[in-house]
């Protein structure tokens, strides 16, 4: 039985220690904050309830897997998953709009010609089966498998791009992808939300970015009941239930070794913890800038990605019951100078204080140039400026808001960037770091790590670093 330390106690590490604990070894968690989660957070106030990180499950089988493999409840038994029907609602800039289904091809090819005319569900369609492609490529590699000691064959371009032009230029952003390929600025701007969703500029993303809104559209979109917090918290719960001890308020300060090997921490009331293996959920840029003694030059990192964009969450209180025919999810485009925004209203006794009201989170993706301190606030009122396109009387019901910036995401996850999944292509830029760091003993496990950010990555991650601590060598990736 290996003595394990584990840094953060985030949905990805949290899925790592669970893993362990059940293959025998001692687990303690150490987590700096109060909670657990890290980026599944929650706020309430007056009965309101909002999720403050992801909204949305997709890939719901990571997390049935996770529980399936620690112990007699499935998934299903700990949390409520339903299906979101339809699975996004789209606003676009001249004020069309367009309810596409969940998990459904034909369903969402027929929607599209409905509302932007004959021919573009079919261009969708087509656009569909070469990211099809593009994730048959990937899949195994990026998500179901250690990242290879050699990530040069993931640095290419997986997307079958269709050529361009008398001289074939080479297509190699997801933004060309849309002007080539979709023959409609309402479609590009579909293919670019889905980009956005995650973190990515679709100018600079690369076409493989493609398999973001086919996972989606053929996977499905899962509301948990009560929110994503709920996830977390049955998480928790199965990490107690195999015995995994955690630490609160108690930040680690320095990763010990010990001839050339992690061999425990030191936490910051300079008590020091001795481990067989450490698992760093915490950021890895953050981790580099300190934890680990002689990473301290940049130059001396290990790769990681780093995408620089953040989230500004804006959580609104609205008087008056939820409109019958409202939808879960709606994405209202960029228009007038205000941002894409991201609506969610789920119809959830759960997270509002009675039927006659109702909680709405509000969210935009941001880079570091949006604003800082008061500024956000008038991000906000642009936010909400747009979100009155998916929320009649929004103005007039509005009780209160809080609004959630990248500061407050620095604060609960250590990082104000919020990764992203691991894509392809991109000479490897958008690649995170692998799960087994350069000093041996100490593994990387969340969403900074192999395969990225998101959910069900985190899960995945805490998949292979726990293969890679039980198997060792032989691990070759999930089944």
């Amino acid at each position: 039985m290996a003595r394990i330390v584990v840094i953060g106690a985030g949905l990805g590490a949290m899925a790592t220690a669970a893993r362990l604990a059940v293959a025998g070894h001692r687990v303690t968690v150490y987590e700096r904050t109060a909670t657990y989660g890290g980026a599944v957070g929650r706020f309430a106030r007056e009965g309101f309830a909002f999720d403050t990180g992801p909204g949305l499950l997709h890939l719901p089988a990571v997390y049935r897997d996770l529980f399936v493999k620690t112990g007699k409840e499935p998934l299903e038994e700990c949390v409520a998953l339903t299906q979101v029907d339809p699975a996004s609602r789209h606003v676009f800039a001249d004020g069309t709009r367009v309810d596409l289904p969940n998990a459904s091809r034909a369903g969402t090819v027929a929607a599209l010609d409905a509302a932007l005319g004959a021919g573009a569900g079919e261009r969708w369609g087509e656009f569909l089966v070469r990211a099809r492609e593009a994730w048959d490529r990937t899949r195994r590699p990026l998500l179901e498998e250690p990242q290879p000691a050699d990530p040069a064959p993931l640095a290419r371009e997986p997307y079958p791009a269709l050529k361009a032009g008398l001289l074939r230029r080479p297509t190699t952003t997801l933004a060309q992808v849309g002007a080539r390929e979709l023959g409609d600025p309402r479609l590009a701007a579909l293919l670019d939300a889905y980009a956005g969703s995650y973190g990515f500029d679709p100018a600079t993303a690369p076409a493989a970015a493609a398999v973001l809104p086919y996972m989606e559209q053929t996977f499905g979109s899962w509301y948990v009941g009560g929110g994503l917090r709920a996830l977390a918290d049955a998480v928790h719960e199965r990490c107690r239930k195999r015995r995994v001890e955690f630490v609160f308020d108690t930040a680690v300060e320095e990763i010990l070794e010990k001839d050339g090997r992690a061999v425990g921490i030191r936490t910051a009331g300079g008590g020091t913890v001795e481990a067989d293996h450490v698992v760093s959920g915490a950021p890895v840029p953050e981790l580099y800038r300190g934890l680990v003694v002689g990473w301290e030059r940049q130059d001396d990192w290990p790769r990681h990605q780093e995408i620089g964009t953040s989230r500004v969450t804006v959580c609104l209180a609205l008087r008056g019951a939820r409109e019958a025919d409202a939808v879960h999810r709606t994405v209202v485009h960029a228009a007038d100078g205000r941002p894409t925004v991201t609506v969610l209203r789920p119809d959830d006794p759960a997270l509002r204080p009675d039927a006659d009201h109702e909680a709405v989170t509000v969210t935009a993706t941001v880079g570091p140039a949006a604003g800082r301190d008061s500024a956000w606030e008038a991000v906000a009122d642009r936010m909400v400026e747009a979100a009155a396109a998916a929320v009649p009387g929004l103005v007039e019901r509005l009780l209160w808001r809080h609004v959630r910036t990248p500061e407050d995401v620095q604060r609960d996850t250590g990082s104000w960037t919020v990764p992203g999944p691991a894509l392809a292509g991109a000479r490897g830029a958008l690649l995170p770091a692998a799960n087994r760091s350069p000093l041996p003993g100490l593994w990387f496990a969340g969403g900074w790590s192999h395969p990225g950010g998101g959910l069900a990555h985190a899960g995945m991650s805490g998949a292979l670093v726990a293969g890679l601590i039980v198997e060792g060598a032989d691990f070759r990736g999930s089944r």
